[in-house]
């Protein structure tokens, strides 16, 4: 049986490219797993749907036909470790149960993605984790009406395409477009990105020779924080992107498009992370951020990281990952000690000068800006959960990435040409600080990877754990940490600094 769904979302297509933007959307969230069952008339667009679901990913637009006498056809979508394969079924012609087993469609759940037209062929083996689109006919004879119903993992993932705004503004598609038009963008061609940890979502616009970003971001975030943070970063001369436009109440913003060149995209081209220099430019940033004055580095209002916070974040470990491990939240004695321990190590942050914390600066959110020179060639994303708090947080977060590994000389040739910057700074003092700061912030990730995959369905950020651990490890080995350590050493042995599988997150 299967789990109880959130409420339907109907959205109008007025054109078949308005259901093919929508099945490019649906596909940019999809992972390994995954199950769209489409169901429909003849001639109600199923096939119209898996063909942009399928083309929006694959590098090269493939023909997919409809596979109505072959029952199925296989893609693939590449990933940066591979692929995934993508099974596009069609069981109108199915008559038997048996038919049905000799398709494999028990294996294609488990190890691929799956789109299935005439799903109600399936009756009750059709699993329960999955997204339904039942499409009809609109109002108008060219006109579609889509009626999305997610189960499971699939929930939180359409969250951004409800209805928004204190006014219950209607479906999010129509009130892209007129933000679009009312803004000058609204003959652009739009072409969406692949999505993060975020329920952000971005697309690319060009129109006339000119680009932007569209940023839609879900009702839960205040996108006046990301723009606050921009303006102030490009009012000191950092290149955050420029905001072109905004509508507050839908969470939309048209803003600068700084390109694809992301630090971590060259490297994963083949650039060596030493002769490169990126590093190099990512440190003198952040030297240059943190030598600007508390009073004048962060606009007014600006959260302070205080204790509260570090550790609501540092207990998303034992929110999220020691139930995925154990099988039970902790007791009210663990919790404690676990939180006794970390205000115990919070205090090595006392006397830190407050700064500027972009709070995920790592190589996935700096792109290089060709064009320009010195700090302004580095171009800044996501930094819209920014803080007042210790200068080492941002530099932890860049030389102990939770997605790459960084050799041990090059995090000590950063950190020396920070401390050459900043000759008067206490160097045991800051390095302890840096130490609570990654632990910290690892053991937040920690929760935060297996949070995306058990509540957001976001498998892929599993296979990162065990770096992270091992991170952890590493930052628990100072001595400012000791209570931490002997708190993860008497209730999470070794052998459980493991990421959560999917055998262990079902139980």
């Amino acid at each position: 049986m299967a789990d109880a769904p959130n409420a339907p979302i109907t959205i109008e297509l007025a054109d078949e490219a308005a259901t093919s933007a929508l099945a490019e959307r649906i596909s940019n969230t999809a992972v390994t797993g995954d199950i769209v069952a489409l169901f429909g008339d003849l001639g109600s667009g199923k096939t119209a749907f898996a063909r942009a679901f399928i083309n929006a990913r694959t590098k090269v637009p493939e023909d997919v036909p409809s596979p109505t006498f072959t029952l199925v056809q296989t893609y693939e979508f590449p990933i940066p470790d591979g692929v995934i394969p993508v099974y596009h079924f069609d069981l109108y012609r199915i008559e038997n149960s048996d038919e049905i087993e000799e398709l494999g469609m028990d294996d294609a759940f488990t190890d691929g993605i799956s789109l299935i037209e005439w799903p109600e062929r399936l009756d009750s083996r059709l699993p329960g984790n999955r997204l339904d689109v039942a499409l009809n006919q609109g109002e108008k004879p060219d006109h579609r009406r889509a009626a999305l119903t997610a189960y499971g993992s699939w929930v939180p993932r359409l969250q951004p395409l409800r209805p928004r705004g204190r006014d219950n503004m209607p479906e999010s598609e129509e009130s892209i477009k007129a933000f679009l038009g009312g803004n000058g963008w609204g003959d652009a061609a739009r072409t969406p990105l692949t999505g993060d940890a975020s329920f952000r979502r971005y697309e690319r616009l060009a129109l006339g020779g000119r680009q932007a970003m569209l940023m839609d971001a879900p009702p839960q975030e205040n996108v006046d924080a990301f723009v606050a943070i921009a303006r102030h970063l490009k009012s000191l001369s950092f290149s955050a992107p420029g905001i072109f436009a905004k509508d507050r109440d839908n969470g939309f913003l048209i803003i600068e498009d700084l390109g694809d060149d992301t630090f971590a995209r060259i490297l994963a081209a083949g650039a060596n992370e030493i002769e490169s220099d990126l590093y190099n430019l990512a440190v003198d940033v952040l030297i240059e951020l943190h030598g600007i004055a508390p009073e004048h580095v962060a606009p007014p209002g600006t959260e302070t990281y205080d204790d509260k916070k570090l550790l609501d974040e540092a207990l998303l470990l034992c929110d999220w990952t020691w139930g995925a491990l154990f099988g039970a939240p902790p007791g009210e004695e663990i919790s404690r000690s676990y939180q006794a321990a970390w205000q115990d190590a919070f205090g090595r942050l006392r006397g830190q000068p407050p700064t500027l914390v972009l709070r995920d600066y790592h190589v996935d959110n700096l792109m290089v800006l060709e064009g320009r020179s010195g700090i302004a060639r580095c171009g800044l994303l996501d930094f819209q959960d920014a803080v007042l708090g210790p200068a080492a947080y941002d530099l932890a977060s860049l030389l102990e990435d939770a997605r790459r590994d960084i050799g041990p000389s090059l995090k000590a040739a950063m950190l020396e040409r920070y401390f050459a910057a900043f000759p008067d700074l206490d160097r045991d003092t800051f390095t302890a600080a840096f130490a609570v700061l990654a632990a910290q912030r690892h053991a937040k990730v920690i929760g935060i990877f297996t949070r995306l995959y058990l509540r957001d369905g976001k498998p892929g950020y599993l296979e990162h754990i065990p770096r992270v651990w091992r991170l952890l490890e590493g930052a628990l080995s100072h001595p400012a940490l000791a209570p931490v350590a002997d708190w993860f050493d008497a209730h999470i042995p070794a052998a459980k600094r493991i990421a959560p599988s999917q055998e262990k997150a079902a139980s």
